[in-house]
Parts: C-alpha cells; sequence; structure tokens
C-alpha cells in the first residue's frame, strides 16, 4: 500500500488489477486536491508513447493548482525480455528525471506484470529513488480476510459458513470479488444480510465452480439437481463435450488425491504430484472421502466412455451428457461416508 512518505516516484507492478487500482486512486487522493483531480492527471501507454515524452510532460508545470499526476502504463522496459514496439524508448531521459524529480509532479509508473527484472539499472533506481508496491494477487488463503474487509467497506455482512461460496466460485481475484461484493450489496442494502441463496444466485460462476458442483450433486446423489446445473450451464454455451472433460478432470483430481492421502501424503506434499491450483486439491481432499475407489474406477470409466460416445456422434449430445448424470449417481450408491 501507498506508503506515508512524501515520494515523487512510485511504481506499482503485479497482476493483481484491484491492488494497482486502489493504489493508484491513493496516490491521487493523497497528491492532489479534489477539484484539482479533474485536470491535472494525465494518463499514457508506454507501448505507444516513448518515456522521453512522459518525462516531459513531468517536468512541464501543472496548468491549473499545485500539482500534477502523471501516470504511464506498461513500461516495457522494466521486464527481463521487453516487448518489441514501434521505437525505442530512451530509457536514459527517465534515469535522469529520477534523480532530480520535479517537486510538483508525481510520477507513477504502472506495470501490470507477474515479474520484472530487478537486476536492470532503471529498476534499482526506482527502488532508490521512488517508491515500489508490489500488487501480487492474494493467496487462496488470505481471500477470506479480503471478504471480510469489503463486507465492512461497503456496510453489508456475509456470513462466515458462506466464504467458501466465494472462492469456489471467484478464486483468488480481487477485482472481481469486489465487483461481486458490490452487486451483493445493491440487492441487500446497506446493513443487510448476504444469504448462501442469494449469493448462489447472483455470483458469476465460473466453470470449474460449475464442475464442483456437478461433482456434489453426484455425491448426494441428487439426480434433479445435476440436471439443473447441467441446463443452466448449457444456456451458457456449454458443450457437453468439454462439460465431460470438465468432469473427468475434477474427479481424476480427487481419485489421486485419495489414492496419495492412502499413502499417507499431506495436502502440501500432494502440490508436486498433482498438477492444480492449491484451492482444488484442497476441494478435492473434502470430497474424496465421499467415494470409495471401486466408485472412481467406474466413474472414471463411464466418463471415458461418454467421451468416446459424443466424439463418436452416436447420441444427441444433450442426451447423452443427461444419461452420464444418470449413470454417474447410479455408480454412487454407497449410503455412509466412505473413510
Amino acid at each position: 500500500m501507498v506508503d506515508s512518505k512524501q515520494s515523487q516516484v512510485y511504481l506499482l507492478y503485479g497482476e493483481e488489477s484491484y491492488l494497482i487500482q486502489q493504489n493508484k486512486d491513493k496516490i491521487i487522493q493523497k497528491k492532489l486536491k479534489k477539484e484539482d483531480q479533474e485536470f491535472n492527471v494525465s494518463q499514457y501507454d508506454l507501448e505507444e508513447t516513448p518515456v522521453e515524452d512522459i518525462v516531459t510532460d513531468a517536468e512541464t508545470f501543472p496548468f491549473l493548482g499545485d500539482g500534477k499526476v502523471v501516470i504511464a502504463h506498461h513500461p516495457v522496459f522494466l521486464k527481463a525480455k521487453p516487448d518489441k514496439l514501434s521505437f525505442e524508448h530512451d530509457v536514459d531521459a527517465l534515469l535522469e528525471y529520477l534523480q532530480n524529480p520535479a517537486e510538483y509532479t508525481t510520477l507513477v509508473l504502472i506495470a501490470p506484470y507477474e515479474k520484472l527484472d530487478e537486476r536492470k539499472k532503471i529498476f534499482k533506481q526506482l527502488k532508490k529513488h521512488g517508491e515500489v508496491i508490489n500488487c501480487q494477487p492474494v493467496k487462496e488463503w488470505d481471500i477470506d480476510k479480503w471478504i471480510q474487509t469489503l463486507a465492512d467497506e461497503l456496510h453489508i455482512t456475509v456470513p462466515k459458513e458462506i466464504y467458501e461460496l466465494f472462492t469456489q466460485e471467484i478464486g483468488a481475484n480481487l477485482m472481481a470479488l469486489r465487483n461481486e461484493m458490490e452487486k451483493l450489496a445493491l440487492n441487500v442494502g446497506e446493513g443487510g444480510t448476504v444469504t448462501r441463496e442469494l449469493a448462489e444466485q447472483l455470483l458469476s460462476h465460473s466453470a470449474e465452480a460449475s464442475g464442483l458442483k456437478l461433482v456434489d450433486a453426484v455425491m448426494e446423489k441428487d439426480l434433479g439437481r445435476a440436471i439443473r446445473i447441467y441446463k443452466d450451464l448449457e444456456k451458457l454455451n456449454e458443450e457437453p463435450i468439454a462439460l465431460t472433460a470438465l468432469l473427468a478432470s475434477q474427479f481424476r483430481i480427487i481419485n489421486q488425491a485419495k489414492v496419495l492421502k492412502q499413502k499417507g501424503y499431506g495436502q502440501n506434499q500432494m502440490k508436486s504430484y498433482i498438477k492444480a491450483h492449491p484451492y482444488v486439491i484442497k476441494m478435492a481432499l473434502k470430497r474424496e472421502r465421499f467415494f470409495s475407489n471401486q466408485e472412481l474406477n467406474q466413474i472414471m470409466n463411464q466418463l471415458a466412455e461418454t467421451d468416446h460416445t459424443l466424439k463418436q456422434g452416436r447420441m444427441e449430445k444433450s442426451l447423452a451428457f443427461e444419461m452420464l448424470l444418470y449413470q454417474l449417481i447410479h455408480i454412487k450408491q454407497g449410503q455412509s461416508v466412505i473413510s
């Protein structure tokens, strides 16, 4: 986050657009009076504008007010392998500016990249003479804190028992989380409480989350729910072949998690063997105990058979997928939790 020191130069880098936007807004609010913000903020794209032009703007006195903020996006020269452009940046002009930045200008470089080349002289000088702010995506284990923070900011209540639903549907994308929370806040109003039913209805659904919902419907032997989920996906133009592959992927990870757990592996150790996001592995471990090894093997065989049927065109696709759901639930006959 933005430091309290009076920096004249900032570098915001990372792939979390929400943190970049939040820090950019704080810098503008901190440096400019509200009435000056409309006229004294200029923005450039360094994939289209040479950096020496940005330096010239930074050195130019503000037209109105006491200060100005100059924002430059995509400083490709900070990457290990810069993108090829139709022109070359005069990075020396920026290096010279950093030695004596204009006191009336705040220069903000925004690098929405996963990594920068910290060995480069320009990066070292930005760090020495300015403030470097990391805006990388948050880890999945920090999402609960962000849900609480955003709920407090929006003056709504989100019960802890439905936090997992947000993580399942949205993942660790803070900008998407903020957008979804604002949507819920509009529905419940200030001081309102978000219910599970409302969250399930309004949250934008990812394909992966829908795959987990289909797995849960099979686990709970609820054919009606499984068909409803499929029909909703069908309206979003999701193809049965892709959905079959998605289910196969989910059950494959559940199967792998079960086998590794039986061999004594912990969740952290499984990351080396299961090529999936840690959150996906966590969800697989929650579900594997509801299936026996035999059931999982039968389910994988049925998924492979349906995939072959779909690709050979031996049955109408929608009917074939509904038959698959029926067969998977038929396989899932155990009445008690399998440990």
